[in-house]
């Protein structure tokens, strides 16, 4: 039988993309019978929306390749944390929307039927909400302004992210929600210091807002990245609620709900 598939988008704040990581949590997927692929994909100082028509082409190249690897191209799910999670949030926001898509296998669909994202960036313009962290932010130096801008230097002239708020809008998420997103997992450490746990809070509210199937888990205590993250309870939560909205057998019942705790 045609088993759905997880895709697995690695954090490294823009900059790396170490495909390697959360084995824990991608071997209890395969485990649990998904198909479980991991990407690579282009970080800075390709600008977006590189990383974006990426995360697609991965998504593209397991729908071309699904008879040879027993994929069922109607259900496959992507996982990522931080930038991972910002990716893999932008897949799910613009499921149906043309113009993505570059590269191979075009004749290909990109959209996804389920997104699992840890502590993401929703906002380019807000990552550091509430973090006492604004000057940081504002310069025209840091990971994000450096993604949508470039650098200051030779051709480019680059820019902070808060020179156009259209612009970074455009570039996350949040700009997004407005079609019919797929089901929409949302994790987030409540003792983040680095992506504001506002980013997940305003993805959460704006597709709950809209209807979308939607779910936001808080982690007590967690911080960005941190040893909580490869814990069991966490990978249960996501093998188990990957199980629930892609259709494979569940060995048990997920729990459901809204703004849970861990």
């Amino acid at each position: 039988a045609l088993k759905p598939a997880v895709l697995y988008f690695p954090g490294g704040g823009f900059t790396s993309a170490d495909h390697e990581k959360f084995t824990e949590m991608r071997y209890a997927l395969a485990r649990a019978g998904f198909v479980v692929a991991a990407c690579e994909y282009r970080t800075i100082p390709s600008r977006f929306p590189a990383l974006v028509e990426d995360g697609k082409a991965a998504v593209r190249y397991l729908r071309a390749h699904a008879a040879e690897y027993g994929i069922d191209p109607a259900r496959i799910g992507v996982l990522g944390d931080s930038a991972g999670g910002y990716l893999v949030q932008m897949l799910g926001a613009t499921s149906g929307e043309k113009g993505w898509d570059k590269g191979d296998f075009t004749d290909q669909s990109s959209d996804v039927q389920a997104v699992a994202t840890l502590y993401g960036i929703s906002d380019l313009a807000s990552i550091g909400e509430g973090l006492g962290q604004d000057r940081v932010h504002a310069s025209p130096a840091v990971t994000e302004a450096l993604l949508l801008n470039g650098p200051a230097f030779g051709k480019s002239e680059g820019a902070s992210i808060l020179a156009d708020r259209q612009k970074a809008l455009a570039a996350s998420s949040l700009g997004h929600i407005r079609g019919t997103e797929p089901p929409f997992l949302i994790l987030h450490g409540s003792a983040d210091r680095l992506v504001s746990p506002k980013q997940s809070e305003r993805l959460y509210e704006a597709m709950k807002a809209k209807g979308d199937d939607v779910r936001y888990v808080v982690s007590q205590g967690a911080g960005h990245g941190d040893l909580s993250w490869y814990q069991q309870p966490v990978i249960e939560l996501v093998v188990h609620w990957f199980q629930e909205k892609l259709g494979a057998p569940a060995p048990a019942k997920a729990r459901t709900g809204a703004g849970d705790n861990l």
